[in-house]
């Protein structure tokens, strides 16, 4: 039976040469079932479905179909991106009985190609969060260290991954939430570019910012996992109809006379004196390699934290008004009126954190307001597009810290919301200019915790940024290093 340990590609080819999907998607529901109760990765497992899933694809392999690179692999998906049938719950006791009629776009490309959907994972309700302790079905946590936190929101499905749960998995990405729990979690985690891969069926947090993308144990994974979800949905507006390239055909293609891009304000006041070490180190990787490095300065990104956060909370203000107990989710058992039912129910459904979020984002949209927050918001927003848009003239990546700290523990920063948002503060500039993203797993700090590599380069621009990835990993073995688990 083969092993989570391997490589994508060492997985792929066995189940080319043989090994059944069936046995592989058992050894990670076997997995689940006597590991996961100390992670809480998983929402809710899919046993049946995933097992009929897997004999199918093993049925048409022996028949003598040719199928996709990715058949046969099992994936978990974050619980904010709709299954048909199965419950999709954000995380939240709003959403606790809603059962989607239809698959995400995303979910039909991955089931045409066939791959195997062996559960839904744990999040920060509605994706609000950096630690995946605001879900309503409790905190999931580091499988590296129990005590601290996997990061969020996307944390299940990096956990999942560290875990050996599943080879690979989906997460959505508003503001960093699928590259800080990669690097806290220590596996590979790729933000595509907004509009590379369809929202359609993706429950809404902020939806100029959202971004579904993969997670996997290596950069290979993460350019399979791509290459199945990217490309035009008409169903999805924002969604951009331009060729995507196989990345899983080039990854491996080391890039000659590549320039990466340090800029001055990735490393100031705040960043962790081991997450700074391993990054220069990343640096010196690459100059070996041959690549130019420059430096660099993003000036308006010392906005960014406050732009995203208004930005962000009025977009979610918006969306979710219609779980009022009527259209949507949970509603209230007493009230005396109508008024007062919409209050009930959403005072009963929604957490803490969802709750400031949209208080925030209604006051920042509100008459009289709305200019001196919202509006001020979209023009630096627009700055700081305009700052990449320039550094990307010179150079073809841009390389910083995927966050601030390694993970902390749980509870840690649970009294101090602030303090909590601060820990995107190197990834939320991505998502408000767009741009595609990916950590990798770049040192270890001195008490056993994984740290992050981030590389950010122009917009679409995800092969080339695969691609250098890669040519980091294959230098180091940070990828190849795995949390001690018990079997």
């Amino acid at each position: 039976m083969s092993t989570l340990m391997e490589s994508t590609r060492e997985l792929v080819q066995r189940l080319q040469s043989g090994e059944t999907a069936v046995s592989l998607t058992q050894s990670c529901l076997n997995a689940i079932t006597s590991r996961d109760a100390a992670i809480h990765a998983f929402v809710r497992p899919i046993a049946d479905g995933a097992l009929a899933d897997a004999a199918s694809v093993d049925g048409r392999r022996q028949a003598g179909e040719t199928l996709s690179p990715i058949a046969g692999i099992p994936i978990a998906l974050k619980d904010n991106i709709c299954t048909q049938g199965v419950a999709t719950t954000c995380s939240s006791r709003m959403l606790e009985d809603f059962i989607p009629p239809y698959d995400a776009h995303v979910v039909t490309r991955l089931r045409e190609a066939g791959a195997i959907i062996i559960g839904k994972t744990n999040l920060d309700e509605f994706a609000m969060g950096s630690s995946t302790e605001n879900s309503a079905i409790g905190p999931t946590r580091n499988p590296w260290n129990t005590a601290h936190a996997p990061g969020g929101s996307s944390g299940g499905s990096a956990a999942a991954v560290a875990a050996q749960f599943a080879p690979l998995a989906l997460g959505s990405d508003t503001g960093g939430s699928i590259r800080q729990p990669a690097s806290f979690c220590g596996v590979v985690g790729l933000k595509p570019t907004y509009g590379r891969v369809s929202r359609y069926g993706l429950v809404a947090y902020a939806s100029s910012l959202d971004q579904i993308g993969p997670f996997a144990r290596d950069v290979e994974g993460a350019a399979l996992l791509f290459d199945v979800i990217a490309g035009h949905d008409e169903r999805d507006s924002t969604s951009v109809n331009r060729p995507v390239p196989k990345c899983w055909d080039t990854v491996n293609q080391p890039l000659t006379g590549l320039r990466v891009g340090v800029a001055k304000e990735h490393f100031g006041a705040g960043l962790d004196t081991e997450v700074e070490a391993a990054t220069r180190k990343a640096i010196e990787v690459y100059r070996s390699l041959g690549a130019t490095i420059v430096d660099l300065s993003l000036p308006h990104s010392k906005y960014a934290i406050a732009v995203y956060y208004l930005i962000a909370c009025s977009e979610a203000s918006s969306n979710l008004a219609r779980y009022d107990g009527v259209h949507y989710g949970h509603r209230a058992e007493k009230f005396s009126n109508m008024i007062d039912m919409y209050k009930a129910s959403r005072a009963e459904g929604f957490g803490a954190e969802v709750k400031r979020r949209v208080m925030l984002g209604t006051y920042a949209l509100s008459s009289g307001y709305y200019d001196a927050y919202y509006l001020k918001a979209l023009k630096v927003r627009r700055l700081i597009r305009n700052d990449f848009d320039a550094a990307f003239e010179k150079v073809d990546v841009i390389l910083s810290p995927t966050s601030p700290m390694p993970a902390f523990k749980v509870g840690e920063m649970s009294d101090d919301p602030l303090k909590m948002y601060l820990a995107d503060i190197y990834t939320i500039s991505a998502n408000l200019a767009g741009l595609p993203g990916i950590s990798v797993p770049a040192g270890m700090s001195s008490s056993g915790l994984p740290i992050g590599l981030q590389l950010l380069a122009a917009p679409f621009e995800e092969e080339r940024l695969l691609r250098a990835a890669r040519m980091f990993e294959n230098a180091t073995d940070w990828s190849r290093r795995s949390p001690e688990l018990n079997h």
